[in-house]
C-alpha cells in the first residue's frame, strides 16, 4: 500500500466545507491589514515559502525516561518514517524537509532512499549524529562521552561516525550536520573542564576538515541531561567559542528546551546574529526543562519574540538563512498530529513578527518609551493571522483545517494494517 498517498479528494472534500468562511475571514482580515498599511496577499505569499523541517524520529511515539508507551501505526523503519512526513507535508504545505538520525535511519542504499523521499515530494535537511548512546555493532561504549572522551580510540570511533553522516547526507542531498553530544559529568572532579572541551574542539576540527565547501556545520548546547553535574556544550557561549575555533562554516544551533527555565532565548538569538554565528533552531516548548513539548504549546509569546528577532535580521543581515527545524516528543498524542499543529504555530509567529511595525518600535525603542514598544509588539501578536495560513494551504493544496482533515482521512487506520505493533519496552525518550 502507498501510504504516504492520504488522498487529495479527501482534502478537497474537508475544504469545500470550509472555504466560504475562510474566504469572508480572508477579506475582512485584509480590510483590517489595510488600514495599518499591510497587504495581506504579500503576507500570504511570506506564508506560502515558509518551510520548516520535520524529524524523522518525531514521528514515533517518545518516552521518558520511565517508560514509552506505543501508539498504533507507528512507523516501523525509515521508509514508514517518510510516508508519514509526507503525510504531515501533504496536509500543512509547510515541511517539505526531513531531518535524519543516523544510525537509526542508516539507510542500506542512500540513492533509493533519496528516490523514495523525492517520489513523496520531500528533501532532507541537516544530519543528525548519534554518539549519546551505543549502536549494536559499535567497538567502543560512550558511557563516558564521546567526542570528548578521554580515549583517543573513542573519540576516533565518535568522529567517523560523523564522517559517515556526512557522507550519507551527501548521497541524499543534505547541506548540513548537527552535532549534539551528551559528554558530561555527574560528579564533581570527575571531568577536567577545560581538557575535555579542548577534546571536543579537536574532535571536532577532524570533522570540519572533511566538510564538504557548501555545507554548515551545527554545534548544538544543551544545559544538562544526560549528565547532570556539567555538560561539555552546556550553553551558547560555549557554542559560540566552539564555532568560532572551527572556521566560518560553523554555526550554533539553538534547541528551545535546552536552557534554564525563564532563559531570555531570544536575547542569546539576538547576539548569536550580531556575530554571524547563528545556524538554526529545533523549535519544541518546555515548562521545566528538555520536555521537547509541542512548539508553542507552553509559551507562544516567547516563541513570536524569537521570530522578532529572526525577522528583524531579515532586513539588516546579509544572506540570512537560518534552518528551521522541530524537535519533539510526541507521548501522549498522535505524533503527525503534533508535527503539523507545531509546524502550523512556527509559521503563525513567523507572520505575526512580520505585521511588527518596525518604524514605530525603533521609534519607540530610541524615546525609551517601554510601555509604547511592548505594545508595539502585542499588537502584532495579538492579531489573528489564521486566515493567511490557511489560505496559502489551500492554495498549495492543503487543507484549511489540517488536523480534521488528517483525521478524516483515516491515514492512521490505514497504516496500522501494515505495521505491526511495537513493545511497550521500557524507558527511553525516543521509541
Amino acid at each position: 500500500m502507498d501510504s504516504f498517498v492520504t488522498g487529495a479528494d479527501g482534502i478537497a472534500r474537508s475544504n469545500e466545507k470550509a472555504e466560504a468562511a475562510l474566504r469572508e475571514s480572508y477579506e475582512a482580515l485584509g480590510a483590517s491589514l489595510a488600514r495599518r498599511g499591510i497587504d495581506i496577499d504579500a503576507m500570504k505569499r511570506k506564508a506560502a515559502e515558509f518551510a520548516v523541517a520535520v524529524p524523522s524520529w518525531g514521528t514515533g511515539t517518545g518516552g521518558t525516561r520511565f517508560a514509552r508507551f506505543p501508539g498504533t501505526g507507528e512507523p516501523r523503519d525509515i521508509f514508514h518514517k517518510l510516508d508519514d512526513c509526507a503525510a504531515i507535508n501533504q496536509f500543512t504545505r509547510a515541511t517539505p524537509r526531513v531531518a535524519l538520525h543516523i544510525p537509526w535511519d542508516k539507510p542500506q542504499d542512500p540513492a533509493a532512499l533519496k528516490s523514495y523521499a523525492e517520489e513523496r515530494g520531500l528533501g532532507f535537511d541537516a544530519m543528525n549524529s548519534n554518539t549519546f548512546s551505543d549502536a549494536a555493532t559499535q567497538q567502543h561504549t560512550y558511557k563516558f562521552g564521546s567526542l570528548s572522551h578521554t580515549d583517543p580510540a573513542v573519540r576516533r570511533q565518535a568522529v567517523e561516525h560523523n564522517l559517515e553522516c556526512i557522507e550519507i547526507g551527501k548521497a541524499v542531498g543534505s547541506k548540513a550536520i548537527s552535532i549534539w553530544i551528551g559528554d558530561g559529568s555527574n560528579f564533581p572532579g570527575q571531568s577536567h573542564f577545560t581538557r575535555a572541551f579542548e577534546r571536543y574542539i579537536d574532535s571536532c576540527k577532524a570533522i570540519y576538515a572533511e566538510l564538504p565547501d557548501d555545507w554548515r556545520l551545527f554545534t548544538e548546547h544543551k544545559m544538562y541531561e544526560p549528565a547532570f553535574y556539567s555538560t561539555v556544550i552546556q550553553d551558547w557561549g560555549s557554542s559560540y567559542l566552539a564555532a568560532t575555533e572551527l572556521g566560518p562554516k560553523a554555526f550554533c544551533l539553538v534547541d528551545l528546551g535546552h536552557h534554564a527555565p525563564n532563559t531570555n532565548i531570544e536575547m542569546i538569538v539576538a547576539r548569536l546574529i550580531q556575530f554571524k554565528k547563528l545556524g538554526g533552531f529545533h523549535f519544541n516548548d518546555s515548562k521545566y526543562g528538555d520536555d521537547d513539548l509541542d512548539a508553542g504549546s507552553i509559551n507562544p509569546y516567547q516563541l513570536f519574540l524569537v521570530f522578532n528577532e529572526l525577522v528583524d535580521a531579515e532586513a539588516r543581515v546579509p544572506d540570512f538563512h537560518p534552518a528551521h527545524m522541530i524537535d519533539q516528543s510526541h507521548n501522549v498524542t498522535d505524533p503527525i498530529e503534533s508535527l503539523m499543529v507545531s509546524a502550523t504555530e512556527i509559521e503563525r509567529a513567523y507572520l505575526q513578527a512580520l505585521l511588527i511595525d518596525r518604524a514605530a518600535l525603533e521609534g519607540y525603542q530610541d524615546e525609551n518609551d517601554a510601555l509604547m514598544a511592548s505594545e508595539t509588539l502585542k499588537a502584532a501578536y495579538r492579531t489573528d493571522v489564521e486566515p493567511i495560513l490557511a489560505t496559502a494551504r489551500l492554495e498549495k493544496g492543503g487543507a484549511i483545517h489540517p488536523v480534521a482533515a488528517y483525521r478524516s482521512s483515516g491515514y492512521r487506520a490505514k497504516v496500522a494494517s501494515d505495521r505491526p505493533l511495537s513493545g511497550a519496552g521500557g524507558g527511553g525518550l525516543v521509541g
